[in-house]
């Protein structure tokens, strides 16, 4: 699926360096930000087929998290590298090229899943109601680990697309979260006490499901 999507956006960049994909370029060494750097400074868009490569399965496995078909995720997946590659000259380095990368796929399949909603992450409020159930509930990470696998991944698909996503995020991708408050936009303080918030509402679904 990943080749035929690649295939795609090949064909919508256009074959005018082609020769820069080939396994042995020395374009395949540089780190992402020194990669982005190159393709907005060269104009050489078809090495954005080596950042298509480093993250095609990244992105594909997180959106098939948000819907229902591999088509689905699929179609999810090259909306998300359209977008990369079209706001790819607004990445001013202040983060890791990986953090934006994720912010913007984040954003997309959480705005995809509420799209009748009408609603964003970066808009909503980060006053934390205090009555919320999953504040006053500590969960350790450690026990999230002893979850069964085919019953954690049926709850997932219940809780709200904002949890899941950070949660995915955190747990799935290993992002630290010091990189969380880039792709959210938020204090650390808040980022926590989101993840507080999002194991607490994945532990109670967790217990409510047979």
């Amino acid at each position: 699926m990943v080749t035929i999507l690649k295939n795609l956006f090949l064909v919508l960049i256009g074959d005018r360096y082609r020769s820069d994909l080939t396994k042995d370029n020395p374009y395949r060494g540089l780190k992402d930000e020194e990669l982005v750097k190159t393709i907005i400074e060269t104009k050489n868009t078809l090495l954005f087929g080596i950042i298509y490569d480093r993250y095609a399965n990244k992105v594909f496995t997180k959106c098939a998290g948000f819907s229902r078909s591999d088509d689905e995720a699929a179609d999810l997946t090259q909306d998300v590298f359209l977008m990369i590659f079209v706001k790819m000259g607004s990445f001013k380095g202040d983060s890791k090229f990986s953090s934006w990368v994720y912010a913007l796929t984040y954003n997309f399949c959480v705005n995809y899943v509420n799209r009748n909603k009408a609603r964003k992450m970066s808009e909503k409020s980060e006053n934390l109601d205090a009555n919320d159930p999953g504040m006053s509930i500590n969960v350790e990470d450690r026990s999230l680990f002893h979850l069964r696998s085919d019953k954690l991944k049926t709850v997932l698909e219940q809780i709200a697309p904002e949890d899941k996503a950070l949660l995915l995020l955190k747990y799935q991708d290993d992002v630290p979260i010091k990189e969380l408050c880039t792709i959210l936009n938020v204090g650390e303080s808040a980022v926590k006490m989101r993840l507080k918030r999002a194991k607490a509402r994945l532990i109670e679904t967790y217990n409510a499901t047979p």
